[in-house]
């Protein structure tokens, strides 16, 4: 089936492609988990979404490429990422880069992919400098906010797409044990594994909570830290990878 990529980008009644929560929360604290890895040269996003991300990595790094295959959300991410960034428009499956990175970045986007093994395989294959390292994160099966739903009768098991998500282009709800398996089919190896912020609120709950006094910035920090603790039941998980056998 031929896929809309602009389409499955946008918000759709209900329920939003990004919330204030993923933009103003996780990506903050995304950062905070990516920065002590990151390797100096240059920055390969695949999935640059509307820029939101990238100009984070545009204050981390000066030659940062994006691919994206959304023209709605390039001509968005032209306005906000900065004179550094490069966009390629263009599939991962099909895609073709004259270079490899020492920085690989794929957020909130293998979930989203048809064949996810291939995909990540091109990136040990093919763009993956000697001493690179891949960014691998994704929304978690197992959050809290999940597994309540499921309690609920919201969605019928943790790993559950929900029609929503579906419209917006996810394909798989990983879990730690599901994405190391993918990252070692296509052949990467995982040094490092983690979670990024314990949540047991759904993303629109966060954004009305956001929008009044009862959250401070201490309340998201000791979040942050406990997923620390306890990666398993965190809003994403995150692997750190590199190189494997082509």
């Amino acid at each position: 089936m031929q896929r809309d990529y602009d389409r499955e980008s946008r918000d759709a009644p209900g329920h939003k492609y990004a919330y204030t929560f993923d933009l103003d929360v996780m990506h903050p604290f995304m950062l905070r988990s990516f920065a002590p890895y990151f390797r100096p040269g240059g920055v390969l996003e695949l999935g640059s979404f509307r820029g939101d991300f990238t100009k984070r990595l545009a204050g981390h790094f000066t030659d940062i490429t994006c691919v994206e295959a959304s023209a709605e959300a390039i001509a968005a991410a032209r306005s906000v990422a900065g004179p550094h960034v490069a966009f390629v428009q263009g599939t991962f499956e099909t895609v073709a880069l004259d270079r490899t990175f020492d920085n690989v970045i794929l957020t909130h986007v293998l979930e989203h992919l048809d064949d996810p093994v291939r995909v990540l395989a091109r990136v040990n294959r093919e763009w993956l400098s000697e001493s690179g390292r891949l960014f691998l994160a994704c929304p978690n099966a197992h959050a809290p906010s999940r597994q309540i739903a499921v309690h609920m009768g919201l969605i019928p098991h943790n790993a559950a797409v929900t029609p929503a998500e579906h419209e917006h282009g996810h394909r798989i709800t990983y879990s730690l044990d599901t994405l190391e398996r993918d990252a070692r089919a296509a052949g990467l190896n995982v040094v490092h594994r983690s979670g990024i912020f314990f949540k047991a609120f759904a993303n629109f709950q966060w954004d009305r909570l956001l929008a009044t006094d009862i959250i401070s910035p201490e309340y998201l920090e000791g979040c942050y830290q406990l997923g620390l603790v306890y990666p398993d039941l965190c809003s994403s998980i995150f692997l750190l990878c590199e190189r494997g056998a082509r």
